[in-house]
């Protein structure tokens, strides 16, 4: 209750048994109290209207703003993120196909070395066998002259004996050694 109240009823002399604690109705305060709270209510929600409003006003644009930059920066992220995603997965199957590329070149590269090496093994082995038949030639001349030598010394000390011994003139001999030498370059 308010001190104008307590004063009126202090003032009316036979208002004197109401309680001054106390209003007089039970849901409505006094006439004059309800006018100025009105009025005062009127005008304290009218400047909160004028002076707060477009504070309140500018602090809800200022965080829809905000939270739309938010809501921008995460869709431009996710999009960044699904962007570098596919580079990767581009990268990966090109990975493989790279890889792929990579076996199949190393198995061309291994299969040339293979027949490089047949090719050159197959060109020593014929210049093996060309020297070994060459050489094989070359000892059998040698043999052979080393043969017809030989015999050639058997059979001028054979005709030296007979010589000695008076059995075979010269131009025998010579014939002798000259148709043996024939016989053995024959047989071998």
């Amino acid at each position: 209750m308010n001190t104008v109240n307590v004063l009126t009823v202090l003032a009316a002399d036979d208002h004197h048994d109401i309680d001054p604690s106390r209003s007089v109705h039970w849901l409505w305060p006094e006439q004059a109290e309800l006018i100025y709270g009105t009025v005062s209510s009127l005008i304290i929600f009218g400047l909160l209207f004028k002076f707060a409003g477009p504070m309140v006003a500018k602090a809800f644009k200022a965080r829809t703003e905000r939270i739309q930059d938010e809501l921008d920066s995460s869709a431009a992220a996710q999009t960044e993120a699904a962007a570098e995603a596919a580079e990767i997965r581009k990268a990966a199957g090109d990975i493989e196909s790279e890889r792929a590329r990579l076996l199949a070149d190393a198995d061309a590269q291994a299969e040339a070395v293979l027949a490089e090496g047949r090719a050159r093994l197959d060109a020593e082995v014929a210049d093996l066998n060309a020297k070994a038949d060459a050489d094989i030639a070359l000892a059998g001349s040698r043999v052979g002259d080393e043969l017809r030598a030989e015999v050639a010394r058997l059979a001028n000390a054979a005709t030296e004996q007979a010589l000695a011994a008076g059995a075979v003139d010269a131009a025998t001999q010579q014939e002798l050694i000259e148709a043996f030498i024939a016989k053995v370059g024959a047989n071998a």
